[in-house]
């Protein structure tokens, strides 16, 4: 897929700062050495992440989830149930991330994590919602937000989880456990769906309630 300019200098940006997060976290300071390292100038700086590092966090896990969507859509999952092919979908993601396992952890040092509101949330349900479609989702009804408003929910604990680095069979485990868990409210869904709906929508009319005091 062809990158805007924007996105080609945030790219660029993103894999230099990369080897730098797991040292130093996502700060300015990071950034600035690895925007130097990349060869960006400051209007380089400004058309790629006009927020800062912010927008390279936020880059840093388009860039997970656009892969992991990839990886899902070149596999075969017509043998798996679909419950199933849900918790493959988020096993898949976290695969994706693994590599830069720590860089999640900064993350959460820098308020994306426990994702409870803004921009946060909005990445829960944008993760939900990839894996819900690449295991054959194609509901536009109501019946589409509920079960992407429940797993939304079960994402942050089992990101907590993961960062702590389980053994796979521990995290294939407390996956399940937290699947069912979700599947166990759906009857009562609009108690988890409406109050993830709503913020949502208020985010989305400008309210300044990120983590990152957007």
């Amino acid at each position: 897929m062809t990158q805007t300019p924007s996105q080609a200098l945030r790219s660029r940006w993103l894999a230099a700062l990369l080897p730098h997060v797991a040292f130093d976290g996502w700060t300015e300071a990071a950034a600035a050495a690895a925007a130097s390292e990349a060869g960006l100038n400051e209007g380089e700086q400004a058309l790629a992440a006009p927020h800062g590092v912010i927008d390279l966090i936020e880059a840093f896990f388009d860039a997970a989830e656009a892969e992991a969507r990839g990886k899902l859509a070149a596999e075969d999952l017509s043998g798996l149930r679909v419950h199933e092919r849900v918790k493959h979908g988020l096993l898949a993601w976290l695969a994706v991330l693994e590599p830069n396992r720590e860089a999640v952890r900064r993350a959460a040092s820098r308020g994306f994590l426990p994702w409870s509101a803004g921009t946060a949330m909005q990445r829960a349900w944008s993760v939900a919602d990839m894996v819900w479609t690449a295991a054959g989702d194609t509901a536009t009804d109501y019946n589409r937000y509920s079960k992407r408003g429940l797993l939304a929910s079960v994402i942050p604990p089992i990101v907590m989880y993961w960062v702590d680095s389980p053994e796979a069979a521990d995290l294939d485990a407390y996956v399940t456990r937290r699947l069912k868990q979700a599947s166990g409210v759906g009857q009562t869904a609009g108690k988890v769906v409406t109050p993830v709906l709503d913020l949502l929508k208020t985010v989305r009319n400008g309210a300044k309630d990120s983590p990152f005091g957007r």
